[in-house]
């Protein structure tokens, strides 16, 4: 079946697209603003109705100090039900709208979360619409919108983890890069390092003292050493304090430390690392928190079969896919070490996410509906 019609109903529709991402991306959303991501969970309920109809199935589940996790059922005419995936959340603090509002300018739509990832969202609600204004066969679709991705999912991964089950796919809406698709993800671990000494005066007695802050410096050489790019493990310390007074050998200290993987041996042999760190000074103790909150997202025989069946469809848009390996992390990781066959990547075209230039390519954008619809009509 050619994908052709799709992408003429969608390019016929561009303003209308066009006019609803401008919309939600008038609707701030910073991940630690709840007010905000509330009032734009309820636009996006209202707009779900407006586009598609009352669902089959409507939850929102409410969440204390977090965005609302909302899941949409739009019964199918033909094969195993599909999940679609994306976050309203975005990493834009409250006010950058003011000064950064929606525009279009040279082909391209900008504004904090056009690219990561409201477009993607549009992406997903267009497709199935243009699939019904067609009378083409999919399956029933499920999506699942959360509010807390950009923080790790910490509450809505469990609801995303449970509607996943006995779904013949995961699509997710997150941007792609170029006209292609992301198939592969690292693993990501957040940790903090901290550091107790002893304290004293720096001048009178300096032998009494246990630096913390010196300890946690021995320490950060320790974490760099046990980086293996070559295994795709990295290891970032992203900030560092401790310490009272110039003059005070410092009683504490602590580093918060950002861990990528592309292998789940890698995580094995990291949980050794961190376990073992050890100072110098054994006057001095160390302890570790945090967790690995996303394992790695690696290219599966199943997710490679879905990986060629958008291939096919993108061929008859605008060429093929190639399938791209990243190593930031999304809630396609945690699916896929369900076993459910997983596709990244699917929404919009552009560049710049949780940057100042962050955009989207307009003219992609009816091609990258046709594409997620394209393939929905091939699951059903």
């Amino acid at each position: 079946m050619s994908a052709k019609p799709l992408s003429a109903w969608c390019h016929e529709h561009l303003d209308e697209l066009l006019d609803d991402l401008s919309v939600l991306v008038g609707h701030e959303s910073p991940s630690t603003g709840k007010a905000l991501l509330d009032t734009t969970a309820d636009w996006i309920e209202g707009w779900l109705h407006d586009r598609l109809g009352p669902p089959a199935e409507w939850t929102r589940r409410a969440q204390e100090g977090y965005g609302d996790v909302l899941e949409a059922t739009y019964p199918g005419t033909a094969g195993k039900p599909v999940l679609l995936i994306g976050h309203y959340d975005t990493v834009w603090p409250e006010g950058t709208l003011a000064g950064w509002p929606f525009t279009l300018q040279g082909g391209t739509a900008t504004g904090p979360g056009v690219y990561d990832m409201k477009a993607g969202l549009v992406t997903g609600v267009w497709a199935l619409r243009a699939l019904r204004a067609l009378n083409l066969p999919h399956p029933t679709v499920t999506f699942v919108f959360n509010g807390d991705e950009e923080l790790g999912s910490p509450v809505s991964r469990r609801h995303i983890e449970n509607a996943a089950r006995d779904r013949a796919a995961a699509l997710v809406l997150e941007p792609g890069i170029g006209w292609d698709v992301k198939t592969e993800r690292k693993g990501v671990g957040t940790f903090t390092v901290s550091t107790t000494g002893i304290e004293s005066h720096a001048g009178n007695e300096p032998a009494e003292g246990a630096s913390a802050v010196h300890a946690l410096a021995e320490i950060v050489g320790q974490l760099a050493a046990a980086a293996d790019p070559g295994a795709g493990t990295t290891i970032n310390v992203g900030t560092i304090e401790g310490g009272t007074a110039r003059n005070v050998i410092a009683g504490r200290a602590r580093c918060l430390v950002d861990i990528r993987i592309t292998q789940q041996a890698e995580a094995d042999r990291i949980d050794q690392v961190l376990h073992d760190l050890r100072p110098a000074d054994p006057r001095v103790t160390v302890a570790v928190t945090g967790e690995w909150s996303r394992p790695p997202l690696r290219l599966t025989p199943e997710s490679k079969a879905l990986f060629d069946l958008a291939d096919e469809v993108a061929c008859d848009l605008r060429g093929p896919l190639e399938p791209i390996s990243v190593g930031g992390g999304s809630d396609a990781n945690f699916l896929a070490a369900l076993g459910v066959p997983v596709l990244d990547g699917l929404g919009s075209s552009g560049a710049g996410a949780h940057a100042r230039h962050e955009h989207v390519v307009v003219d992609v954008i009816p091609d990258r509906v046709a594409l997620v619809a394209g393939l929905l009509t091939r699951l059903g």
